[in-house]
């Protein structure tokens, strides 16, 4: 989770704020990639019966994410003005939205085994 927070992370400061400009699209993906090969490295060891399902639609999401952002990277013309940058990153982390489930079901599982 801490990757897959970090990535989510780099590619909402590319948001400008009324105090600062945002981060460049172009770093911010960088860093997205970087931290969700990181997340997907990481996969293997919580891979349980318990939570089976949710980890495959995991590991799709990490893939399914990288390639929006490969989509984003390659893309002739970058998002035009704030409406599109916000749609772009929504486009990029949707399929990321499956780790809280993941969490959820993590933190289920200490209570069960009490």
């Amino acid at each position: 989770m801490d990757h897959v927070d970090r990535a989510k992370r780099a590619m909402t400061d590319t948001v400008p704020t009324t105090r600062l400009p945002g981060t460049p699209l172009a770093e911010a993906l960088h860093a997205f990639d970087e931290e969700l090969l990181a997340a997907t490295e990481e996969m293997p060891p919580w891979r349980i019966e318990e939570v089976e399902d949710v980890w495959g639609r995991c590991s799709s999401a990490l893939e399914e994410a990288r390639a929006e952002a490969g989509r984003l990277r390659l893309g002739r013309e970058p998002p035009a003005g704030f409406e599109g940058l916000i749609g772009a990153i929504g486009d990029v982390l949707a399929p990321l939205d499956v780790f809280g489930e993941a969490a959820d079901r993590f933190r289920g599982l200490g209570r069960k085994r009490r």
